[in-house]
């Protein structure tokens, strides 16, 4: 092999390598799961699934037995009084709490929340800020003039941890929209 041939296959070594590493890191950082669930319930409640697969991460980062320190369990963190609510709403009798572990249970009914929330505020900054802050919270900052009831200026939002959660979560749905094709 000569020496401009062998360093050829060096570098293509290396840009293979540098490639497969950089996948690596990039399905550690944004990792997606649960697609087939993401697509079938962003459908069936037309919610982007970007923004569903952004929910997750930042909730749960896909854990499916995540439990925060609050009692919210699973992909999408539902508190169990929401998830009562939201399985009553839905008509389903049979709702026990481990229900929530069970992936695709999880990510229907956060869906639906979703989707619910967004009945009632229209705009995804509104939307987040009640899923992380609860509707009544946003309501009042609507009402109080804190926050554009379009969503457009959120920044009086009292609970920094929302702020940030709605940062968070829209720049995470600009990432995975660059990085996968979920649909």
């Amino acid at each position: 092999m000569t020496g401009t041939r062998k360093k050829f296959v060096i570098f293509f070594i290396v840009l293979l390598f540098a490639a497969f590493a950089a996948k690596t890191v990039i399905n550690h950082v944004y990792p997606v799961g649960y697609q087939d669930y993401i697509i079938k319930y962003s459908r069936e409640y037309d919610i982007d699934p970007y923004l569903l697969t952004a929910i997750i991460k930042v909730e749960s980062r896909f854990d499916k037995n995540a439990v925060s320190h609050k009692g919210a369990i699973g992909l999408m963190q539902l508190m169990e009084p929401t998830a009562f609510w939201i399985a009553e709403s839905m008509g389903d009798e049979n709702f026990t709490i481990n229900d929530l572990y069970d992936p695709e249970t999880n990510i229907k009914m956060g869906a639906w929340y979703v989707n619910n929330i967004r009945n009632e505020f229209g705009y995804t900054e509104l939307v987040l800020a009640a899923y992380n802050a609860g509707r009544g919270n946003v309501a009042s900052w609507i009402d109080g003039s804190l926050i554009a009831s379009d969503g457009t200026d959120c920044s009086g939002i009292p609970y920094n941890e929302t702020r940030k959660y709605i940062e968070k979560v829209l720049s995470n749905q600009d990432i995975y929209r660059i990085l996968y094709d979920i649909s």
